[in-house]
């Protein structure tokens, strides 16, 4: 999708989900693919003009992603659904690269994410920094979001009732950005995605998939400072992310 067709449907993604959150539509709705008209002869572009396009086009994309999550975070700004709302300094919305190939999915923000805005900051955030650089992959390069956008008491897991309430946000988020792959990382976010009740102790290892798009679960950085030993199976499930987008990318060529 390209122009203001675009730009309406990833607005409109934004829309959906905040009408969703106020209770206002069922989560499943889904916006339907826009047509693309051909081009008549008389306004086929010149050669040069091709050239440009995918520059062009890419430079657009990024423009609309970044204001349909704009207009994402906005919407959700003062959400008050869950009584965790009350005791947030910030709503840690996510960030990074609109138009990630890889997508980072986490469980909640923590003390530093929660005083800081950011999703992964502090110690966990650093080790996420090096797990990434290990793979030939910048935080730049990726998108960072976590299942809840509010930090839960104590650092406790959140509950269904939280996880349900912030879902057609992280839906939505995902509707945008169009990863080529998911991460997830520990076990509530592989549980929230795909499995229910499994965590990431029995299904790391394993290729899975949300919504048509391959899922590889690891252990949340968090989990790999208080238990190191891990480390080395959780090196296993970056060579598998990293060979899986290798293979997308031989695959286009």
């Amino acid at each position: 999708m390209s122009g203001l067709n675009a730009a309406q449907e990833l607005h409109e993604i934004a829309l959906l989900a905040g009408a969703w959150l106020r209770g206002e539509v069922p989560p499943a709705t889904q916006i339907p693919p826009t047509a693309q008209e051909p081009a008549t002869a008389a306004s086929r572009p010149s050669q040069t003009t091709q050239d440009q396009q995918p520059v062009q086009q890419s430079a657009d994309m990024i423009g609309e992603r970044t204001r349909a999550l704009e207009s994402l975070r906005l919407s959700f700004s003062d959400c008050r659904r869950c009584a965790i709302a009350a005791q947030r300094h910030t709503l840690v919305f996510g960030q990074g690269n609109p138009q990630a190939r890889l997508m980072l999915i986490g469980e909640g923000p923590g003390e530093q994410e929660d005083l800081h805005g950011i999703a992964f900051c502090g110690p966990s955030g650093e080790l996420l920094t090096k797990m990434l650089a290990a793979i030939q992959i910048s935080r730049e390069e990726v998108y960072i979001a976590n299942i809840i956008k509010c930090r839960p008491p104590q650092n406790r897991n959140p509950l269904p009732e939280e996880v349900a309430n912030c879902r057609g946000y992280l839906d939505a988020q995902i509707d945008i950005i169009k990863p080529a792959l998911i991460a997830t990382l520990g076990s509530v976010a592989i549980k929230t995605l795909v499995s229910g009740t499994e965590g990431v102790m029995r299904l790391r290892g394993q290729t899975l998939s949300y919504r048509g798009i391959p899922v590889v679960p690891t252990f949340h950085p968090s989990f790999l400072l208080r238990e190191p030993s891990r480390k080395r199976d959780a090196w296993e499930d970056l060579k598998r992310i990293r060979g899986i987008l290798d293979s997308q990318t031989d695959a286009l060529r």
